[in-house]
């Protein structure tokens, strides 16, 4: 604390501006990356593609009957369809939500560095014109 004091408050403002904002900046848009990833669980989807939808599985019968062995097999395997074609929308909206996520921090953090470049050609913009 004792340094900064006698320290020329421009510097220290373009310490924190350009230093330690950005580092700043940069730890919170990878938690909101880390965030998003972990509240759509696109790791799970993806690990999970093929299983049965919310694991509706049939048992198969004990003794050997060919309609209800493939009536128990057309339903897993339409489970299954259905638990695939559920996954693969949530995976492409969380996709989606995710290059949202990406592209709105990439814009506040270079909006963050040029701010200071934007307030000082408005100010000549207005006194110059």
């Amino acid at each position: 604390m004792a340094a900064t004091q006698r320290q020329n408050i421009f510097v220290v403002w373009l310490y924190w501006y350009f230093l330690e904002m950005p580092n700043f900046l940069l730890g919170v848009w990878k938690n909101y990356i880390l965030f998003a990833l972990n509240y759509l669980s696109l790791p799970v989807l993806l690990k999970s593609f093929l299983s049965p939808w919310r694991r509706y599985k049939w048992n198969y019968p004990k003794w050997y009957q060919v309609g209800d062995f493939l009536s128990t097999l057309v339903s897993n395997l339409f489970s299954r369809f259905l638990g695939a074609f559920m996954r693969f929308f949530l995976i492409i909206g969380g996709l989606i939500f995710q290059i949202f996520v990406i592209v709105a921090g990439l814009v506040i953090f270079v909006a963050w560095m040029f701010l200071p470049l934007l307030i000082i050609a408005g100010f000549w913009f207005v006194f110059i014109y």
